[in-house]
């Protein structure tokens, strides 16, 4: 079965506070589900039409395992913290 990853892109940051609230909820939730952080960090550089934005690369076993973790109440109490305080675009894409 394929891997899955989590990728998430933040277009703006309007409220750091809500952020670090989200994260403390949402690396034990993503972590508990099975989720490996690959990278978590502001995009060194940005080519064609990128932004050197904050990113975040998780990896997950299967996109199921994604999913599950995304809807999972833990994570879903992650997002109700961060509300209004980012942009962001996430995807799961499969692995090849």
């Amino acid at each position: 079965m394929a891997k899955a990853y989590w990728i998430s892109c933040y277009r703006t940051i309007t409220d750091p506070a809500k952020l670090a609230a989200y994260a403390q909820l949402a690396g034990p939730a993503i972590q508990a589900g099975g989720g490996r952080f690959l990278a978590r960090a502001t995009a060194a550089l940005a080519y064609e039409d990128g932004r050197k934005e904050r990113t975040v690369i998780v990896e997950f076993d299967s996109i199921e395992q994604a999913v599950a973790v995304h809807d999972s109440a833990a994570y879903q109490a992650a997002l109700a913290a961060l509300e209004g305080g980012a942009v962001r675009d996430l995807r799961i894409v499969p692995g090849v």
